[in-house]
């Protein structure tokens, strides 16, 4: 894989296209981070029919695609793109920049494997084409690098933590897992259980964390050593992430499951009540590639075991590099026959 050092596209002007919610913005920076763009979010807001039928319909007219406003020339390099709402105005820019910018969507974006030069879809997804490449986890912006810059500088609430250390990453309460109370108690048990051997606690709630979870979390922790972040300070994760000996992530967030597995850590996956099809291959990929194991109801004793860290941004980077080169040399032999004809 390419080095940091010698990033092939680095500086290049790059767009990132997405809704605005966190998690899309997280997958599209963690690739432009790993390609060494110069990158420009570019949140989008549809309304009225142009929402409901992205990502089929165009932007509307108003807009002003190509001519005006945002998504004008000059064109970047690199398009990256993900969410629905993002998919008509990446298209739109495909049209009137032509092969000079490359495009490149995450996820499915449900109007065909045509839609971009290059699309990213997790490995539980059934989408396939030759431009379509897979990963077991999701892009983020945990690199080996950044990582390690953590690390080296530990915040003295955390060092002062005795050790293990366990990270208790929450999402929350879904349609696909809607967090029976019976769950909760579960997931109680298991965290009591770890708090007779001796650890202390990193936790963390996400945007999506329930009350009920969270005071679960809080009332099974409290006569632990532990740091319990409560949204009045900026937020640890990432520290609690670098700073963990052990992590405990609930299934229902691909992303945080994805950025734990990048940690090299032993990662628990807490897995409530429901689920679908698309998060039990997601998760079985994970348990394959050995960065995670179902927590248990209860521990005797916590497992260490190591793996390779995943990181799909990586990955999607070094593609979106060896095509993009491939382009630019189709188009010089192009050039050079014409010029000899």
């Amino acid at each position: 894989m390419t080095s940091d050092n010698v990033r092939p596209l680095r500086h290049l002007k790059g767009w990132l296209i997405t809704d605005g919610k966190i998690g899309m913005d997280v997958q599209v920076l963690g690739v432009a981070d790993a390609l060494g763009l110069d990158a420009e979010m570019k949140h989008v807001t549809p309304t009225g029919v142009h929402r409901l039928l992205s990502p089929w319909l165009p932007p509307a007219r108003r807009e002003r695609i190509g001519r005006s406003g945002a998504f004008c020339a000059p064109w970047p390099a690199i398009v990256l793109a993900t969410g629905r709402l993002s998919i008509p105005y990446l298209r739109a820019v495909r049209r009137f920049a032509g092969a000079a910018t490359f495009t490149a969507i995450l996820q499915d974006p449900k109007t065909g494997a045509g839609s971009a030069d290059l699309i990213w879809v997790p490995e539980h997804d059934k989408l396939r084409s030759s431009n379509v490449i897979t990963t077991p986890t999701a892009p983020h912006s945990f690199t080996p690098e950044r990582l390690a810059r953590l690390r080296a500088e530990q915040l003295p609430e955390i060092q002062a933590l005795p050790g293990p250390k366990v990270a208790v990453i929450l999402g929350g309460r879904s349609s696909d897992y809607p967090y029976s109370s019976a769950c909760h108690r579960r997931l109680a048990d298991a965290l009591r259980s770890l708090a007779a051997l001796g650890a202390s606690f990193l936790i963390t709630p996400s945007r999506r964390t329930h009350a009920e979870l969270l005071a679960t979390v809080d009332a099974a922790t409290a006569n632990s050593p532990r740091r319990i972040w409560t949204g009045d300070t900026a937020n640890p994760y990432a520290d609690y992430l670098a700073h963990a000996d052990v992590l405990i992530v609930t299934a229902d967030s691909v992303n945080m499951t994805s950025e734990a597995a990048a940690t090299g850590r032993p990662v628990y996956v807490f897995t409530p009540a429901g689920g679908t099809p698309k998060f039990e291959r997601f998760h079985a990929a994970l348990r394959r590639a050995g960065a995670t194991r179902p927590l248990p109801a209860t521990l005797t004793a916590l497992d260490h075991w190591t793996y390779t860290p995943l990181h799909a941004d990586r990955v999607i980077a070094a593609e979106i590099e060896r095509r993009y080169a491939a382009g630019h040399a189709a188009a010089t032999h192009d050039d050079t026959r014409r010029g000899q004809s």
